[in-house]
């Protein structure tokens, strides 16, 4: 079994509300999905489960998409959607945290979990959902750079591109500090999602460049998976769901804050 790096030194916080970070190296999350994946196959019926009810819900969003919609309806619905990741993936914070304890995974478990959780939860998913509006707003008001000319040149559709690239990134870049470890945090601790939120913003703007790999990692997943018709997450959505609960559980030192029963 692949032991985490472990880190000596706990970055200090000048908020008291915030919980501290430790100092990662760059390539930390090479280890967190090697212990992702070897929960996948400590867990592999509970993990495949999770993956697949997350398959299914993404061909139920993308039908009614095409039925009532357009392509671009498509792309925003599936971006909603999977925005909602760190949400879905709550059990299989869980079924980590289970193994962890030398438990045997019980999906039961996860779903009380999620219960349990679910005003903190609710929170999050409406932050999601504005910070989405925002961004297709945004992403409706930049079609005022899109080239309309037949004759348009090359320069023009770079300059359309580079603008909504880098608008794209910001509204990204937000999501990402906002979830990478406050959703483990709530599942694992008695702390409320303010707490939790600025926790993990804290713990990002620490470790740029660990997390800007992770970011990439999870990029990727989520890329194979649209590719292959979203039959990638049968695997890609647990792997990094287990991964997040290791990487949450070697960058937070929460030890400040009860645990849950």
């Amino acid at each position: 079994m692949t032991t985490p790096i472990q880190h000596p030194t706990t970055q200090p916080n000048q908020l008291p509300f915030v919980a501290p970070c430790h100092q990662l190296e760059t390539m930390a999350a090479i280890g967190w999905l090697k212990l992702g994946w070897q929960d996948f196959k400590r867990a592999p019926r509970q993990s495949i489960t999770y993956g697949f009810v997350t398959m299914l819900l993404s061909y139920i969003v993308s039908f009614f998409a095409i039925e009532f919609g357009n392509f671009y309806s498509v792309l925003s619905l599936i971006l909603s959607f999977l925005f909602l990741g760190p949400v879905i993936a709550i059990g299989l914070y869980s079924i980590s945290c289970q193994l962890k304890e030398g438990k045997q995974p019980i999906l039961g478990h996860c779903l009380r979990e999620g219960r349990r959780h679910f005003s903190n939860i609710g929170v999050f998913v409406i932050m999601l959902m504005v910070v989405f509006l925002l961004w297709a707003r945004a992403a409706s008001v930049l079609h005022v750079f899109y080239p309309v000319e037949s004759d348009a040149s090359l320069e023009s559709f770079i300059t359309f591109l580079s603008i909504g690239t880098s608008v794209g990134a910001i509204f990204s870049f937000i999501i990402f500090t906002a979830s990478a470890f406050s959703l483990p945090m709530i599942m694992d601790k008695k702390v409320d999602m303010v707490t939790a939120v600025v926790t993990s913003v804290n713990a990002v703007l620490r470790n740029k460049k660990a997390m800007l790999v992770w970011a990439l990692f999870i990029f990727l997943s989520v890329a194979l998976s649209v590719a292959t018709a979203f039959i990638g997450l049968l695997i890609f959505l647990p792997i990094i769901g287990h991964a997040t609960w290791h990487a949450y559980s070697e960058t937070i030192d929460a030890s400040q804050w009860p645990r849950h029963d």
